[in-house]
């Protein structure tokens, strides 16, 4: 990256359920153009963090500015506005079931557009065929594979052309082949669309793969540790938390699993 252009900023974020305070204090800065991954042990608050980038959950405390505005601080209906330039993957897919592939990548076109049926139809067709899944249309979600459900939840997600794309563990489930395809293939896409990426994960070859920066989330003081790229991270930083969580053997048991938090 070239120049650093400030795209999402978080100042002093306080993230709680309640009294109790899962994060405190968080200020980063995520890069227009960048991949940024949030990590952090399990139950650290990580797919908290991403409910509130979109809109799902409000701070308890601080600020979360995207292209400049104040997120939180603005109406709904502003909010609305600023979200229909965002896509995002969920850590299942979640593809309606009882539409086809098409119809599920056609659903938002339909929401948030003025296209006509024809014109969606291509943009449908042009979609699966970014992610590799020229000619599933019709398929059913269950009549596919999970890796090829992710790609087609991708889809969906890169639908109306966004500026910032949020996934939720991406290679949650999938295998080691499977994981590193898509990896690839978001990577494909962040050239292609110039899209601002936003990723949890706790894979760290997907981590080392894709990151250009990152921040870790601590359980133990409920803040931010540091904030970097990972490969640096892994033997520069000052946190020995930091150190051993991105120099662990990922094939090992014990390896964090996916969490709700």
């Amino acid at each position: 990256m070239s120049k650093q252009t400030p795209l999402i900023e978080v100042k002093n974020l306080t993230m709680a359920y309640g009294d109790f305070v899962l994060q405190r204090n968080l200020t980063f800065t995520v890069n227009k153009g960048s991949i940024f991954t949030i990590m952090g042990e399990s139950g650290c608050g990580k797919s908290t963090l991403l409910r509130h980038f979109t809109g799902l959950k409000k701070p308890a405390a601080g600020n979360i500015s995207i292209a400049g505005i104040d997120f939180w601080q603005s109406s709904h209906q502003k909010r609305v506005e600023i979200l229909q330039h965002c896509g995002v993957l969920y850590q299942s897919g979640a593809l309606w079931s009882s539409m086809s592939i098409g119809e599920n990548i056609a659903l938002p076109l339909r929401q948030f557009t003025k296209l006509s049926e024809d014109e969606i139809h291509d943009l449908v067709e042009i979609k699966l065929a970014l992610v590799g899944l020229k000619g599933f249309s019709d398929y059913l979600p269950s009549a596919i594979s999970g890796g090829m459900q992710k790609r087609a939840g991708l889809a969906r997600a890169i639908a109306l052309d966004p500026e910032i794309l949020f996934f939720d563990e991406p290679s949650a489930g999938l295998d080691p082949i499977s994981s590193s395809m898509l990896d690839d293939l978001i990577l494909e896409l962040r050239n292609s669309l110039g899209a601002t990426i936003i990723i949890v994960t706790h894979e760290l070859p997907s981590i080392f793969a894709l990151a250009d920066d990152s921040i870790f989330l601590d359980t133990e003081t409920r803040t931010m540790l540091t904030t970097g790229n990972p490969k640096i991270l892994a033997t520069e930083s000052d946190s020995i938390k930091v150190r051993r969580f991105l120099s662990r053997d990922s094939s090992q048991p014990g390896n964090m699993p996916a969490d709700n938090l």
